[in-house]
């Protein structure tokens, strides 16, 4: 799974959000696709510039990502750095374009289920999943010392 970050939580959910508010989705163009809307977010990129850009490699998000070479600086190779550099794997990337790291549908409000790739709805209910479990690691990583706990400036009057 993903390196929890604040980025990649807060990319997930904006996306979410911009599909829930009726943003261009289209699950077979590169701009507009899951990985696509994601980028939108990430890169400040319009649908037509993220699929100029990765039409500079061959086949889809997922192939592109197994692809990926940060040594190129390919315009598609500079998509997938962001996507890197948020917290994402190439497996992670594969993940959110066909919605199936199990992880994240164990974890969907009313249990697991299977998710259709191209349903914006499920989309949204994947990537609001997605941001939760993560953000729940991030907390989880964060260490507070016992020093800052045991203050008394911490306790209410």
């Amino acid at each position: 799974m993903a390196n929890p970050t604040y980025e990649l939580i807060s990319a997930l959910r904006e996306t979410a959000n911009r599909l829930k508010e009726g943003a261009h989705y289209a699950w077979g163009n590169h701009g507009a696709c899951n990985c696509g809307n994601l980028l939108q977010v990430v890169c400040d990129l319009t649908k037509e510039e993220i699929l100029t850009y990765a039409h500079t490699g061959i086949g889809e998000w997922t192939e592109l990502a197994v692809e990926y070479c940060g040594v190129t600086n390919a315009p598609v190779d500079l998509l997938l750095k962001k996507l890197q550099e948020i917290g994402l794997t190439p497996t992670d990337v594969h993940h959110l374009e066909y919605l199936d790291d199990r992880k994240v549908l164990e974890q969907l409000p009313g249990g697991f289920r299977w998710l259709s790739r191209n349903n914006r709805e499920h989309v949204i209910l994947y990537f609001n999943t997605y941001s939760n479990i993560l953000e729940d690691e991030l907390l989880a990583s964060i260490e507070i010392p016992k020093e800052i706990t045991a203050s008394k400036s911490f306790q209410t009057a």
